[in-house]
């Protein structure tokens, strides 16, 4: 917001620095002042000091660092003087503090807040490409609240970078092939042929219960008799012959395989869209096969892979022998079978290498749980070995499992909660307590409310845990509407909203040139802190930054709420003011939220 005066004291810093034949400045770090009657910036000397304290001592020179670190803070403080758009400079202990008028720095966050709206925070463009790899649960199943997690945390990552100013591409990569989906076409055209519901997500939910049942049948059972191990074993070898004509393309197994996919897919699209997900770029797992067998091929020429097939091994990557490490880091790892099928790391390959030629991403992010953050590192040094710069900056963000207060979930074991059901019974929660509360908003408006305020609940407990921890989900605390919930955050946005609708204009400009409240000066100083949080919490792919943010300024907003008055101040220009900044409060939420996939609702 003072980004000109900032970059002005700069050139008399590197000017003044020059002159006194000092070291060249780099890029100077400036952090946030805490508010003692002013706001201000700050920025140390510490580094130029010591690297000065070395050219001394080179000629024999002995100078103590912290002490020059003051000199020449005080030095750059008496030239800058009195600079434009600072009230006064300060050296302190080797650190040059600028700081603002009050009335001026109040005005200029609440202005430019207003002034771009929903632009607020963006950062200006990166120069870089990233393409997020995430919502890929395997076809054949139905989506449930695990899946959902990945999906949000994903959307959340991509809204965050792209918003930062990274070129974006949002890629899903389902997993449409294996023994698990081909466990379901067998069962499908064995038992359940023509049986399928109709509707979406009854389809999608049905073909989970096939995959349950079908694994049932196929696992062996304590006391099984001699019959019924003949029966699974038969079973088995049925199955087997079904992915052995889908490997070799057999008509009628591809046509089942492609409908019972569809319909997985048209779910997983259906729930993508109810919960704000746009994919731009699909990949399938089925369309990686060929590709990755060639791929190894070249890493056997280049000297990457090792081929041991001719003693009835598999082609492997020694990774740490490859990167000439003397301790084991990152392992062996199998790129081919000695029967010559590829596994998933042979895949990922395949799709990385799409990923750079075609799609020229600079940084590829991969939203996969936890437990992959082993074999992901694989991944990304065999690319580095391969010659892919683009290894160095690609990143694993992982997370953990979601369970209920009941245990935890097993699709095998058919103990999985649907996304649908968690969701129905989240909007039917928050239409009554809508009701309850609002009973004269239209029920066409409540239950479009009902929705934002339900799907908005889910996502931020998605969202408000660190990502590699395990989440056990509560729709009872997810839904609170007085925690660290979306709720809670939405109801701040609407508070907000329901001030400005009572003032019923808001003032065209304002001055804050009277006594700050603690509450105010809290708020004007979250609202600035905004645009620099977007931009730390993409540099370290961190969504919860922003969950934590959002939940910081609602709490501000709601405990300005409850002691400032706004509408009802008499002092006309104090009145302008409050109304602007609770304008700026309710623009910079809405913002906070639209970053994690939330919507900021009017009313509620």
């Amino acid at each position: 917001m003072f980004t000109h005066e900032r970059q002005a004291v700069e050139q008399h810093i590197r000017a003044y620095c020059a002159a006194q034949a000092l070291p060249e400045v780099g890029e100077l770090t400036w952090s946030p002042v805490p508010f003692s009657g002013e706001w201000g910036i700050s920025t140390s000397f510490f580094q130029l000091a010591a690297t000065r304290a070395r050219q001394l001592a080179a000629s024999g020179e002995r100078v103590n660092v912290a002490q020059l670190a003051q000199e020449i803070a005080s030095g750059i403080a008496a030239h800058l003087g009195a600079p434009t758009g600072f009230s006064h400079v300060e050296a302190v202990r080797g650190y040059l503090n600028l700081y603002y008028s009050t009335a001026e720095y109040s005005q200029r966050v609440v202005d430019t807040v207003l002034a771009q709206g929903i632009d607020f925070g963006k950062g200006s463009p990166k120069n870089e490409r990233i393409m997020v790899e995430y919502a890929q649960p395997n076809t054949h199943h139905s989506f449930h609240i695990g899946h959902h997690r990945n999906a949000v945390l994903g959307e959340a990552l991509s809204r965050l970078v792209e918003f930062a100013g990274f070129e974006t591409i949002r890629a899903s990569y389902p997993g449409d092939i294996g023994l698990g989906v081909i466990t379901v076409v067998w069962a499908y055209n064995k038992f359940y042929r023509g049986q399928e519901p109709e509707g979406i997500h009854e389809r999608g939910q049905w073909l989970l219960k096939i995959y349950v049942e079908a694994t049932n049948l196929l696992e062996p059972h304590e006391g099984e008799t001699a019959a019924e191990k003949a029966q699974r074993e038969a079973y088995d070898a049925e199955r087997r012959d079904v992915y052995r004509k889908w490997d070799e393309g057999d008509p009628e197994i591809r046509q089942l395989w492609e409908m019972t996919r569809e319909w997985s897919l048209e779910e997983l699209r259906a729930i993508l869209r109810l919960i704000g997900v746009p994919i731009d770029v699909w990949f399938f797992e089925s369309q990686m096969d060929t590709p990755a067998k060639a791929i190894v091929d070249e890493l056997i020429q280049r000297g990457i892979a090792d081929d041991e097939r001719a003693s009835g091994g598999a082609v492997i990557v020694r990774i740490d022998e490859k990167l000439g490490l003397k301790k084991e880091k990152y392992r062996t790892n199998v790129l081919l079978r000695s029967d010559g099928t590829t596994l998933y790391l042979t895949k990922d390959l395949a799709l990385a290498k799409v990923k750079f030629e075609q799609y020229h991403v600079d940084r590829s992010l991969y939203v996969i749980d936890v437990r992959q953050s082993l074999y992901m590192q694989q991944v990304f040094k065999i690319l580095e070995l391969w010659g892919f710069h683009q290894a160095e900056k690609s990143y694993h963000l992982g997370y953990g499992f979601v369970s209920l207060p009941e245990g935890a979930m097993s699709a095998r074991r058919g103990r999985v909660v649907s996304f649908m059901e968690v969701a129905n019974e989240a909007f039917r929660r928050v239409q009554a307590v809508i009701t309850e509360k609002n009973p004269e908003l239209p029920e066409a408006e409540r239950r479009l409310v009902a929705e934002q305020v339900g799907l908005g609940a889910l996502a931020y407990a998605m969202l408000a845990v660190d990502n590699n921890k395990d989440i056990v989900f509560e729709m009872d605390a997810a839904l609170n509407f007085d925690g660290h919930t979306a709720p809670y955050i939405q109801n701040a946005h609407v508070r907000a909203n329901s001030i400005l609708k009572k003032a019923g204009s808001l003032p065209g400009e304002a001055v804050f040139d009277y006594a700050l409240t603690s509450h105010e000066i809290e708020l004007i100083d979250l609202i600035s802190r905004f645009p620099a949080t977007v931009q730390q919490a993409a540099l370290e792919y961190k969504p919860l930054s922003i969950a934590s943010y959002a939940y910081d300024l609602a709490k501000a907003f709601h405990s300005f709420y409850h002691v400032v008055p706004v509408v009802q101040t008499e002092q006309e220009s104090i009145r302008f003011a409050r109304l602007r900044l609770v304008a700026a409060a309710r623009q910079t939420l809405a913002n906070a939220l639209r970053l994690l996939v939330i919507q900021a609702p009017d009313v509620m």
